[in-house]
């Protein structure tokens, strides 16, 4: 993957995301919410978790969306609403003050995949950080290739059926709020 095409993939996710917050037109701004998700979700694919990214586009442009979409269509929308929001200057200066800072720190991070990142190093006492246990070990103790499944499947089962659980009780919880609604009457 070249650099130009991962800034500009960057800057989509950067322009979508400040795209949703300002605009004022709620469906606009939720197609554009739609396609942040996507945009993140590429990102995931690119640092070679497609477990991540798949939740992510399933989760984030497809479920939220449509929750999102169905909650537009069961309230109004003013016709004289402005299409942006008006923006507060010294909110604004904070943000981009914490972006700055943020950024500041970005090159102290190590490349993605590099071998010698903190993560993977021995620790004081000469053994592994959880992280260089997870990465040496996870093909051996569990068969799959990838790590972050290894991680999410086997070593961290049990929290990822706990996240499972709650996310379908919310499907279950957005079908009971908006079934009601949803059955057709007939008379």
């Amino acid at each position: 993957m070249t650099l130009a095409l991962e800034l500009a993939l960057v800057g989509f996710v950067l322009s979508t995301a400040a795209a949703t917050a300002l605009l004022r037109d709620l469906l606009a701004s939720i197609v554009v919410f739609a396609a942040f998700s996507l945009g993140v979700s590429i990102i995931w694919v690119i640092l070679q978790a497609p477990d991540v990214a798949l939740t992510e586009a399933a989760v984030g442009a497809g479920v939220m969306s449509v929750l999102l979409l169905v909650t537009v269509a069961k309230t109004a929308r003013s016709p004289d609403d402005a299409p942006l929001v008006s923006v507060n200057p010294k909110a604004l200066a904070v943000v981009l003050v914490l972006v700055l800072v943020l950024v500041t720190t970005l090159p102290a991070l190590p490349p993605v995949g590099d071998a010698t990142a903190p993560a993977l190093q021995e620790t004081n006492e000469g053994g592994t950080t959880p992280y260089g246990y997870y990465i040496g070990n996870a093909y051996d103790e569990t068969g799959v290739e990838n790590a972050v499944t290894a991680v999410l499947v086997f070593y961290r089962g049990f929290d990822t059926f706990g996240e499972a659980v709650v996310v379908f009780s919310a499907v279950v919880g957005a079908l009971i709020l908006f079934g009601g609604g949803m059955r057709r009457e007939t008379e």
